[in-house]
């Protein structure tokens, strides 16, 4: 056997099925189309939302939510995860994002009080929370809002 020799196997293959090529062929007159109506027309496709003219689902459902424009959006650390940092006096925005303690640079950062802190720390941050407030303070550390 070589490569001039090989075939598909019997049965595997169809033969294709020419539409609208005379009655004769089964799919003439109409080409398999159905008749008459936006189906059967050139250039018709039915979009895959199309629930054939029945009240589309987004306006059966009704509206819900609200997104308030003013809203602010903190991204948030603990005081305990302030020990995860290296030896430093001064923290800021930047060395939050160098550790990996908060991810974006735009987004304002707050402090909450989950944790201890046993060093003294000077932070620089756009929100406090009272106990992470009173945490810092009693360590002997200052904090800053920026």
């Amino acid at each position: 056997m070589n490569l001039s020799q090989l075939r598909p196997a019997k049965g595997s293959n169809k033969k294709k099925k020419r539409i609208g090529r005379g009655e004769g062929s089964g799919t003439g007159v109409t080409a398999g189309r159905g008749n008459k109506g936006y189906g059967s027309r050139a250039g018709s496709k039915k979009r895959a939302w199309f629930e054939g003219g029945q009240m589309p689902l987004q306006r059966r459902l009704p509206k819900y939510g609200f997104n308030r424009p003013e809203k602010v959006v903190y991204q948030v650390i603990n005081v305990g995860d302030l020990a995860r940092l290296e030896k430093q006096e001064t923290i800021t925005k930047e060395d939050l994002l160098k550790s990996g303690l908060i991810r974006k640079k735009n987004v304002p950062v707050k402090l909450l009080g989950e944790g201890e802190i046993d060093r003294k720390v000077n932070i620089q941050v756009d929100a406090v929370s009272k106990s992470a407030k009173e945490k810092i303070e009693k360590g002997g550390g200052v904090v800053t809002l920026t």
